[in-house]
């Protein structure tokens, strides 16, 4: 008998241990860990440094509340600021990151609505469940926030009917919907999107999953040379402590005046000493190598897996991959031979296999992954 609330489908067993990217649970077993904690654990289960600045922090304020200077906030904003260009809002999670976006979005452009792509995710509020446009996450739960309008992702021409149709203020979207099945952003969509900001529309991107380095950039839009109005982002940025940041361009931070948003352990000093430890290490140097494990791990499974009639399509960016499967794979039925096997994988979409190793992953390890998942295939 347990003593929580059933609303997760957890696994029959309890993870006691991690080591660099392995876990270990109850029994002793040791696991491939290609989930990093659901794209958290970026710096891997034996980080040290970003134990170290815990530690350290731990023994002086584990708390420090917002009506005081937090000198490690400015040192983590900083960092994050794009040499200079955003300022940051500091909360406990995406969710909570999306939520600031949306509430800010709607004091600089006021009374118009929200646009959001189906199979998006962006989290489980009011608000962020309000611009999820899946009904397995919004069923149940209406009335939703109203003025928030949906249209199908990559498709530039429905894009625009509904940016003739309604009168829009704001566009949040994820480079990579993760949750929707791995689906990368065409350019010819970014295009779009550029053009729907010169007319005045605010580009809302919601890195909370493909940020601080997963797919070999430090944002994933990055790769896309756009500079969006409102950034999200939480996840790895501590490597697994809780956080989120909402980043705004300089000329909107002062929409967000003393009283209009706030949150009490948002931007903490020991998420913050963690934070810290973690951008430090996100160098050109740690990205580059990140880009050159993805190109070999993408390379590795063609090899093992292309061939299989059952595979329809490895995507993805940086390490972030999704194997789409054909209806005929029974994808729980893989995922738990895979876990047989000593290899934890995510799902996706659907019946995708979503793999999102810690960013410190070997190449030798890369390499067990690739075998084993073409083993079980």
């Amino acid at each position: 008998m347990t003593h929580l609330l059933e609303n997760y489908n957890r696994l029959d067993f309890a993870l006691m241990d991690g080591k660099e990217c392995h876990l270990i649970d109850h029994t002793g077993k040791s696991y491939l860990d290609l989930t990093s904690g659901i794209g958290v654990m970026n710096m891997g289960y034996s980080f040290e440094a970003g134990k170290a600045a815990v530690n350290y922090q731990l023994d002086h304020l584990a708390h420090l509340s917002n009506l005081y200077i937090n000198p490690l906030q400015e040192k983590v904003a900083e960092k994050l600021s794009a040499n200079g260009n955003y300022k940051s809002f500091f909360c406990n999670s995406g969710t909570e990151a999306n939520e600031a976006a949306l509430k800010l979005a709607r004091l600089i452009r006021p009374n118009k609505k929200i646009l959001a792509f189906k199979n998006g995710f962006h989290g489980r509020t009011f608000g962020a469940m309000s611009a999820t446009m899946q009904p397995k996450i919004q069923e149940g739960f209406s009335p939703l926030v109203p003025d928030f309008v949906s249209c199908h992702f990559n498709d530039v021409f429905d894009f625009e009917t509904q940016l003739k149709k309604e009168e829009i203020g704001a566009i949040i979207f994820e480079i990579i919907q993760g949750e929707g099945g791995i689906l990368v952003i065409h350019p010819d969509f970014v295009a779009a999107l550029k053009k729907a900001q010169k007319n005045g529309i605010l580009l809302i991107v919601d890195e909370v999953q493909t940020g601080i380095g997963r797919t070999g950039k430090r944002f994933a839009f990055e790769h896309f040379d756009l500079k969006p109005d409102l950034i999200t982002s939480a996840k790895a940025l501590a490597n697994g402590l809780p956080v989120g940041v909402m980043l705004a361009k300089n000329k909107y931070a002062s929409y967000f005046s003393a009283g209009k948003h706030g949150s009490t352990f948002g931007g903490n000093p020991l998420a913050m000493a963690s934070a810290d430890a973690v951008l430090s290490h996100l160098t050109e140097d740690f990205l580059a190598e990140v880009e050159e494990k993805s190109d070999y791990f993408y390379r590795l499974l063609s090899e093992q897996l292309n061939h299989h009639p059952q595979v329809l399509a490895i995507r993805g960016m940086g390490l972030m991959l999704g194997i789409q499967l054909d209806d005929s794979c029974d994808r729980a039925e893989m995922m738990a031979r895979l876990r047989e096997k000593g290899v934890l994988v995510l799902s996706a979409g659907k019946n995708v296999i979503r793999l999102l190793p810690p960013l410190v992953i070997k190449k030798s390890e890369l390499k067990q992954a690739s075998e084993i998942l073409g083993e079980v295939l």
